[in-house]
């Protein structure tokens, strides 16, 4: 992205036409199943939905800004889906690793958090669906509690 970035429709209006309508897929997808319990801003250059201090006063450790939870980006060579949820509970990544192939033909691209997708019409939108229905921004919170 080139120019400044302050608000989610600032980044929705720069992205590039053919990773439009896949991330506003995904954003709707996190809007529908979490509706006010993260709050959408822009964090490190992405759309990010961070859990709200009215639920989690604490913020994040590192810089008690609020806790990060999901985050979509348009990078340079795919869509990144970061999750910081399946990050945490390995139960939640085994289902997804095992689910993935049942979506999708191509390899899964994965970091610890990051799911990456290089071609847009390969993102598996009912399952990042059933992922984020798996763990509520409550369960989350308890398991970041656990860790820190």
């Amino acid at each position: 992205m080139k120019n400044e970035i302050n608000t989610p429709n600032d980044y929705l209006k720069q992205l590039p036409e053919d990773r439009k309508e896949a991330i506003i897929k995904l954003r709707g997808i996190i809007k529908e199943c979490f509706k006010d319990d993260v709050e959408e801003v822009i964090s490190y250059g992405m759309l990010s939905y961070v859990v709200p201090y009215r639920i989690y006063p604490k913020g994040y450790h590192v810089n008690k800004q609020p806790l990060p939870f999901i985050s979509i980006a348009s990078q340079k060579n795919h869509i990144a889906f970061y999750h910081m949820g399946i990050y945490m509970i390995p139960d939640v990544l085994s289902w997804f690793v095992n689910e993935y192939p049942k979506y999708v033909s191509t390899k899964l691209d994965m970091g610890k958090g990051c799911i990456r997708f290089k071609n847009s019409k390969n993102i598996p939108f009912g399952l990042i669906k059933q992922l984020c229905n798996k763990i509520n921004v409550y369960n989350y919170v308890r398991k970041y509690e656990k860790m820190i």
